[in-house]
């Protein structure tokens, strides 16, 4: 009986479940101390419950003077320029009045336990808060607690320049809405002067159909800067946009009583994140010192033990353990990149600096640096980013790190000059030192590490093309259990454990290592766009490997630069290895160690051709 009660009570959560896209956030949107730790939350994005993992889905942006044009809106959202203009029927270099309705294409994918469309935004001065980001720069089309939990910054530590990663709040259908033939959610963002009757007859949809995606009742309260979604058969069409009359401002009830007072503390937050900025500060230069005046501490036994067992062809290049860290005074900073100028800057908040003839990286940083600095401290290879020393300076971190002339892999890649992208050697050799880096980093630490955030964007080149690892800000020892639940990365380059559960083994660097290959492979990012569609590449080739004669599909997608004798058969393998790393069971994907040899014996192949 009491089995029976509890089928009962499953199935009539199921059915409700499934009636119901999402539930109405209400103003929890609005509040940036929302936390999910009981399960998704309506405050953070809408909860991964359609039948699929990824979809076609759309916005609705209202121009505003900064983001009034297809390419400013296009930029803002990471969406398709050629496909944002033909859906709202306009050319690729319009404007729109301000306050007009945009109708903005995404690809929504399922992210951990949220559906969410990524996009960056650079931090300026009229936008220096996760609030002011989420709720005045996207219109609540993201939320400032989703924007704090994917982002390592703290709350009142955004500065100028820093770069962040914004989820966009998108949707799939359920089965349930499929069935009764809705094809497309469209995320609309709230003004003061809306109301759910008026858009069903703008959308041309029932009013109950926007209820029941919403799980709303008749008559609900309706709060601006929050979004609610419209079930569409077909997509939405610009005849369906108005400009709006009046700015969008939020009125003071539209806010609870409980939001009201939240100003409150958010100064009282903010003297307590100043004060607790000083105390961490001054840990972290005693530290630094404390750490300039001790020599590197040697490698233990065991590890000793493990480097002896190495083959002579992975030692090679590898750095020294005795090396201290500089501390750099912040006049050497400022005089080396010239006062931090535009002109200086590599890219986001990295610039060029030249210290004492020497040209090396600078990289400004908000949060607390420690445990990056105390990993990069510990890992000596030459296929991995060098630290040369530390700067502090107001509250603000300054990672001096080893110059690389060529850039990321992926601006490598996207040069557009054939001759600028290498041949297959120097490919392979890339990839060689990636895995190598890979395999240091799993295999010979104490403690062993995984990367987290093994991306072609985070591998860098340097004046002879070879390949060093960079950015471990979410680098983490690697455990036999290690768990997370908050799930940070790239789109395409994620292993399906650490997206489903959060797992956190050396796998997810293999996983993320396997896509690398392909974009060595064919030129293209892990994400791209083909008939006019964003595709996973590790999906597209995987798909095309399974297949008994891969090798005609394949050569479509190998990069053009590449094209010549023998460059399928070397596409072939380099797709094999990458589809081995690709497996969807951990245990079934290579070790880097595997991964190395059987690259090497690749290369060898390539060198002889």
């Amino acid at each position: 009986m009491a089995n029976f009660f509890l089928s009962l009570l499953t199935l009539s959560f199921l059915t409700s479940y499934a009636n119901a896209q999402q539930n109405y956030s209400k103003d929890s949107a609005l509040d940036c101390n929302a936390n999910d730790d009981a399960g998704p939350s309506s405050a953070f994005l809408y909860t991964y419950n359609g039948q699929d993992q990824s979809c076609q889905a759309f916005l609705i942006f209202k121009s505003q003077p900064s983001f009034n044009s297809v390419p400013s809106i296009s930029a803002l959202t990471s969406a398709n320029q050629e496909e944002l203009a033909r859906i709202n029927n306009v050319t690729r270099l319009s404007e729109f009045p301000t306050n007009n309705e945009v109708i903005v294409p995404v690809n929504c994918f399922c992210f951990g336990q949220y559906y969410q469309a990524n996009t960056t935004i650079q931090v300026t001065t009229t936008r220096g808060t996760y609030y002011v980001i989420a709720n005045e720069t996207y219109e609540g089309l993201s939320t400032c607690a989703a924007l704090k939990h994917l982002n390592i910054h703290g709350e009142y530590d955004l500065l100028p320049g820093e770069e962040l990663q914004v989820p966009l709040r998108c949707a799939c259908p359920t089965t349930n809405q499929m069935i009764r033939g809705t094809k497309y959610l469209v995320t609309y963002p709230l003004s003061s002067d809306d109301n759910i009757p008026d858009i069903a007859d703008r959308f041309k949809v029932s009013t109950k159909d926007i209820l029941d995606a919403n799980g709303m009742e008749e008559n609900p309260t309706l709060y601006p800067d929050t979004t609610i979604l419209i079930p569409l058969p077909t997509q939405p069409t610009s005849s369906q946009t108005i400009i709006h009359s009046n700015p969008n401002i939020s009125p003071p009830s539209a806010l609870s009583p409980r939001n009201r007072g939240s100003k409150k503390k958010h100064y009282e937050s903010a003297g307590l994140a100043a004060a607790c900025s000083l105390l961490v500060i001054s840990i972290i230069t005693a530290v630094v010192f404390l750490s300039c005046k001790k020599t590197r501490e040697k490698v233990s036994g065991r590890g000793r033990e493990r480097k002896q067992a190495v083959p002579e062809d992975i030692r090679v290049e590898i750095a020294s353990y005795e090396q201290v860290l500089k501390v750099f005074k912040f006049e050497e900073v400022r005089k080396a990149t010239e006062n931090l100028s535009s002109e200086s800057r590599i890219n986001g908040s990295v610039y060029r600096g030249e210290f004492g003839g020497e040209i090396l990286a600078v990289k400004k940083m908000s949060r607390d640096v420690t445990k990056e600095v105390n990993i990069l401290k510990r890992i000596n290879h030459f296929n991995l980013i060098k630290l040369e020393g530390v700067c502090e300076n107001r509250g603000c971190f300054y990672l001096v790190l080893e110059y690389m002339e060529n850039g990321s892999l992926r601006e490598w890649l996207s040069c557009k000059k054939f001759e600028e992208t290498g041949n297959w050697a120097q490919r392979i050799q890339i990839a060689l030192d990636v895995a190598n880096g890979l395999y240091y980093l799993h295999s010979f630490t104490e403690p062993a590490y995984v990367h987290k955030d093994i991306k072609s964007s985070n591998v860098l080149l340097n004046g002879n093309l070879r390949a060093k690892i960079a950015n471990f800000s979410l680098a983490r020892a690697a455990t036999s259990a290690a768990m997370t639940k908050h799930v940070v990365g790239s789109i395409g380059y994620m292993a399906p454990e650490y997206v489903r559960e959060g797992q956190v083994t050396p796998k997810i660097d293999v996983y993320a290592f396997g896509v690398i290959l392909l974009e060595l492979i064919t030129g293209k990012d892990a994400v791209f766009t083909q008939d006019g569609r964003e595709a996973l590449l590790s999906t597209e080739i995987f798909s095309i490997m399974e297949n008994k004669n891969p090798e005609v599909e394949l050569d479509f997608f190998v990069d053009p630069a590449l094209k010549g004798s023998c460059g399928t058969n070397f596409a072939l393998c380099l797709a094999k290895v990458s589809v081995a790393c690709l497996m969807k069971e951990p245990a079934r994907r290579p070790s880097m160690e595997e991964v190395v040899s059987v690259l090497l014996k690749i290369q060898a192949n390539v060198q002889k051709s």
